[in-house]
């Protein structure tokens, strides 16, 4: 038996994947998560086979909450299922540890097969994603911007073009407002624009503007 730990914000959602898995006869849904800080709770206090994680949560969340469960249970496979559908976003996640990537319009048919190969310490990805990871260990000529930002620059890009201010972004992430305002600077410079509404374009143009999971 698979022993599943679900960690999604949205009570709808955690509802959905549980009906999805319900009658899986090898797949049991045992414990759910509502934030990041929730997640680390129940990991820490309990044991299962597969953290199924959303990537944007309260509280700690994506590459950094992945970072910290992979430091301490190095063992637990995550999956992680998410809105985001730009490979940008799953290159991050299994770079820093998440052995799966799924996306939630995906999860209807995907989502036991994907559960069943993380479980049983095989990856979870798309070929495009696949392919992303590939390109990103070579020499690249004309990356794009976004590309050459930091996982904690980019989790700043990510909220900052979703409007999210310097205070509010520092809340979320659990950084002073001077730390997320070096970020910004970075940002601005790394991908050499001058506005909050070039960097909101960009992600627009490039589908990093994502519905909140």
């Amino acid at each position: 038996m698979t022993r599943i730990l679900i960690a999604d914000d949205h009570t709808i959602m955690r509802e959905g994947l549980k009906r999805i898995l319900d009658g899986i006869e090898d797949i049991q849904v045992v414990a759910e998560a509502v934030d990041g800080f929730d997640t680390l709770e129940k990991v820490r206090t309990s044991e299962f086979d597969v953290l199924l994680m959303d990537l944007s949560m309260p509280g700690r969340s994506g590459v950094d909450l992945i970072r910290q469960i992979k430091d301490e249970f190095p063992k637990l496979p995550i999956l992680i299922l998410t809105m985001h559908e730009e490979e940008q976003y799953a290159v991050r996640a299994i770079r820093a540890g998440a052995r799966g990537y799924l996306t939630k319009e995906s999860a209807g048919t995907q989502l036991v097969t994907a559960l069943r190969k993380v479980a049983s310490g095989r990856p979870y990805i798309s070929i495009e994603v696949a392919e992303q990871l590939a390109m990103s260990a070579m020499p690249a000529d004309d990356s794009q911007p976004h590309t050459s930002l930091s996982d904690r620059e980019f989790e700043v890009f990510t909220h900052l073009v979703k409007g999210k201010s310097i205070t509010e972004i520092g809340e979320l992430l659990h950084l002073s407002v001077k730390t997320v305002s070096t970020h910004k600077t970075r940002i601005m410079q790394k991908m050499n624009m001058s506005n909050l509404s070039d960097l909101v374009q960009y992600a627009v143009a490039h589908h990093l503007l994502q519905p909140q999971a």
